[in-house]
């Protein structure tokens, strides 16, 4: 199989250059995992044609309505996606929705093969009382938001209560808490220039010349020697020119933990710009303006497990805890013991139980000047071992006033330990409940099987059971779980069996298949006019053009009606 190098066996690309006919592929979904799965087709078979299906006119999916607008870093795969989209074998199809303007069934009578990869649009539910009381909502409603998402920007969250209570210690609960306590100056837009850092704008000459940065060039200069890195983009000042890290590492094995060690390095050095108000976010006018008037100052991240178990990464830690004008609030009980648990802890583990446990017992500036007297705005800390059984009503029962919480005890260790009640409960004062427990995917068609009790569909690398010639990529194969570079490396082992399957001739091609001729007629007949990617670029331009005239980089259109005005539909 291939990696995420994109390596191909020999065999397989002996056929892959010999003639034969198109494959037509359809890919349903346009975020990283079909973007990535059709990335991974075109560049490996030479014949193919693929299109791209998304039920929105806009495409990107989980980078554009997922990532935090404060990691705009993040975002920059969108370059990748437009180039897989610009290859003349490849089309994108916007505003339509599979399963409601076109069945799977009518798709696989057009193409030769169909890969499923729309993602999880839906959350999963507390399952408890009061879940459904006003001051409630999901983490994926409330992400959306604050990200533009179309079927979220009338939520109008309440934001007018002192304590926020998220329930989850996954990344996207510490990106809530952070949009939370941000400072309001780190998510307005700035007058600095852009920078280029590992491939993000950047104005090289600026870094260079500003005292504030550089332990940050220091840290980077330290980690291109340590990683053999020959072009380093801080030591260039080569102004607003894009450039990446390049290695000499040549092992396999390494070349995934210097990735992921680079992302980390350029996160915490993107942050740091981001506190000096250099760097501007996409972050919607509206959610702004409600984050202005917030009155929110304390956040709790509450799980059911221990610090041993938490989801969330590092990068987000860090973030939390060098967040300006808040503090965190750890209590060293939680972490008494930990320090022989973690010796033996895979590295990623280690170190961030290692930055929990010393944030829980050091004095930070902030928690010094509250000592002194001095007011700290805000604050935020992460409790465990804590289940949710009842969000409980304010007295006149119209809003939520707090979550009553089971106390739990760990039976077995790790990641497989799991939470069981002791009997005894609290009760945790807040106005703001934020489910952050997991996102789910729901079935699309009937004709297309479909696990509910795990939210997938069943599948063996891909290849959905049972259905020839039916493929599956992302979260929808796998489960809502890790981050793009796992869908990345998802993405591409799904195409690959398709590859392979057409090489082995499970996939039959020589059957015409009319592709989006024939699906263009169903779609007239049923009255849906979809949206190529360059109608997208008009409403990228858009979006771009208003985001200029109010100095930030764009300021999302959240209507799909006015989506379509825009570009004459």
């Amino acid at each position: 199989m291939a990696g995420a190098g994109g390596r191909v066996p020999l065999g397989l690309r002996r056929w892959l250059s010999s003639p034969a006919p198109a494959p037509r592929v359809c890919v349903v979904g346009s975020g990283p995992a079909g973007f990535y799965t059709a990335q991974h087709i075109l560049k490996h078979h030479g014949g193919a044609l693929v299109d791209i299906y998304e039920k929105l006119p806009v495409p990107f999916g989980l980078v554009r309505f997922g990532v935090a607008p404060d990691h705009p870093e993040v975002k920059n795969v969108i370059n990748t996606f437009t180039q897989t989209a610009h290859s003349e074998r490849c089309a994108y199809y916007g505003n339509v929705t599979v399963g409601r303007d076109v069945t799977v069934p009518e798709l696989q009578q057009a193409y030769h093969a169909v890969v499923l990869s729309y993602g999880a649009e839906d959350n999963r539910v507390l399952g408890i009382p009061g879940e459904n009381l006003p001051g409630v909502y999901s983490a994926r409603a409330f992400v959306g938001w604050y990200n533009g998402l179309p079927e979220n920007r009338d939520l109008k969250p309440d934001l007018s209560c002192e304590t926020a209570l998220i329930l989850g210690h996954g990344n996207v609960a510490l990106d809530i808490a952070r949009i939370l306590l941000s400072p309001l100056q780190l998510l307005r837009v700035s007058d600095g220039e852009g920078y280029c850092l590992l491939g993000a704008p950047m104005d090289s000459q600026s870094v260079g010349s500003d005292p504030r940065l550089w332990p940050a060039l220091w840290i980077a200069l330290l980690a291109s020697k340590k990683l053999e890195i020959k072009h380093h983009p801080l030591l260039s000042y080569e102004k607003q020119k894009r450039s990446h890290f390049t290695s000499s590492a040549t092992k396999p094995e390494t070349s995934v933990g210097v990735y992921l060690f680079l992302l980390e390095l350029r996160a915490a050095v993107w942050f740091q710009l981001m506190a000096l108000g250099r760097l501007k976010t996409d972050i919607t006018d509206s959610s702004l303006a409600a984050l202005a008037c917030s009155k929110v100052k304390r956040v709790w991240l509450v799980g059911r497990r221990g610090p041993l178990q938490v989801a969330f990464t590092i990068k987000e830690l860090r973030e939390m805890i060098n967040l300006p004008g808040a503090r965190a609030v750890l209590d060293p009980a939680d972490f008494r013991g930990l320090e022989s648990a973690v010796k033996d802890a895979p590295r990623p583990r280690k170190r961030l139980t290692e930055l929990m446990m010393k944030t829980a017992l050091e004095k930070p500036a902030e928690m010094q000047a509250a000592a002194a007297g001095a007011a700290v705005p805000r604050e935020w800390g992460l409790k465990f071992q804590r289940s949710p059984q009842e969000v409980l009503p304010s007295a006149d029962g119209r809003r939520a006033r707090g979550v009553r919480m089971a106390l739990t005890r760990l039976e077995g260790s790790g990641d497989s330990a799991k939470a069981i009640p002791t009997g005894d409960v609290e009760e945790l004062e807040c106005g703001l409940v934020l489910s952050s427990i997991g996102y789910r995917s729901l079935p699309l068609d009937p004709a297309v099987p479909f696990d509910s009790q795990r939210g997938v569909i069943p599948n063996s690398s891909g290849r959905v059971e049972g259905v020839p010639g039916l493929y599956c990529s992302g979260w929808v194969k796998r489960g809502p779980t890790g981050v793009i570079i796992t869908t990345m490396n998802d993405s591409f082992d799904t195409a690959q069996s398709l590859l392979e399957d057409l090489q082995e001739g499970v996939l039959d091609v020589s059957p015409f298949r009319e592709g989006f001729g024939l699906v263009e007629s169903i779609l007239r007949s049923r009255g849906v006019r979809p949206v190529s990617f360059s109608d997208w670029q008009k409403i990228d331009a858009a979006e771009v053009a208003r985001g200029k005239a109010a100095g930030k980089p764009r300021e999302k259109i959240v209507d799909p009606v006015e989506m379509l005005q825009i570009i004459g539909h």
